[in-house]
């Protein structure tokens, strides 16, 4: 990450890192994932990560699905969770769980039916992308198990919440303790599923339900971890791309940003790293 212009100046900020492009910040949060995946399984066995979905993983996934970075993650260690969903099942494409299961995990792969011609077992012998993780350390929603029962997102939340309790990451205080949380950021300054003037900012779940959002896409009930689980988060990874987020982000690190109108800014704060591109960053003044 030798190409960062911009870091975080005080105890309480950020770490900031500014890239080319798009291609330069994948690799660049690829290789971060992997070492704080990697570091937290060297401090205490079990790693629990937060992933996201929509665009932001896709272009990240594919590097931790190969050597080396495949190799330094510590797979057979790791939970993963999600920060949030669509209302939709599984298998939709607006499914925040498609990413990582398509790109990361291959599932289609390993039940070979990729139409690929690629098996389980030439991802196992590093032929090909793709990580095995057991069924049972895969924990999305269940937005899948609602839809099927005729039940609604807060039975879905409400769901998640408990298993988090039962069986998620440690615990600081009220709240779980994510390894890492890998985030994007929506055009209205949202992070995860918290919009602007969202309920959940004073909310003591871990997780909730969320109307459909009515002025972005898509317009879909959600399921989201709370503000919360997030200010206690070991690390948070957020990466932007592109000239349509220079504005929110230049807003999310003035200095009166306000969390509630810009949940983004939950994400300002000491642990964080912002990986963004030169446009996405555009709006920011460079810092020494």
């Amino acid at each position: 990450m030798s190409d960062s212009v911009a870091a975080g100046t005080s105890g309480t900020e950020p770490t900031l890192i500014v890239l080319p492009d798009p291609e330069s910040v994948a690799a660049a949060a690829a290789g971060l994932v992997a070492e704080t995946l990697h570091a937290a399984g060297m401090a205490h066995g079990r790693v629990d990560f937060a992933t996201t979905g929509g665009s932001t993983p896709v272009a990240i996934y594919p590097h931790l699905a190969r050597d080396p970075l495949r190799a330094l993650v510590p797979w057979e260690r790791l939970r993963l969770w999600w920060s949030d969903d669509r209302f939709v099942p599984r298998d939709h494409p607006l499914s925040n769980v498609q990413p990582a299961e398509s790109v990361l995990l291959r599932v289609a792969a390993w039940s070979g039916e990729s139409g690929q011609g690629v098996q389980g077992d030439d991802i196992d012998a590093g032929l090909t992308e793709g990580v095995w993780l057991s069924p049972d350390t895969i924990h999305p929603f269940p937005c899948t198990e609602a839809i099927a029962r005729g039940v609604g997102p807060q039975w879905c939340a409400a769901t998640y919440d408990a298993l988090l309790r039962a069986a998620g990451p440690r615990q600081a205080g009220d709240w779980p303790v994510f390894d890492l949380m890998l985030l994007g950021l929506g055009p209205d300054g949202h992070i995860m599923s918290v919009f602007p003037g969202s309920d959940t900012f004073d909310s003591p779940a871990w997780a909730a339900a969320v109307p459909a959002p009515t002025h972005v896409e898509p317009h879909l009930p959600r399921v989201t971890l709370t503000p919360g689980v997030l200010r206690a988060a070991e690390r948070v990874l957020v990466v932007t791309t592109g000239a349509a987020k220079a504005d929110v982000v230049a807003r999310i690190f003035a200095d009166r940003a306000d969390e509630r109108a810009l949940p983004g800014r939950l994400a300002r704060r000491r642990g964080a790293t912002w990986i963004l591109d030169e446009a996405a960053a555009a709006g920011l003044a460079r810092r020494q």
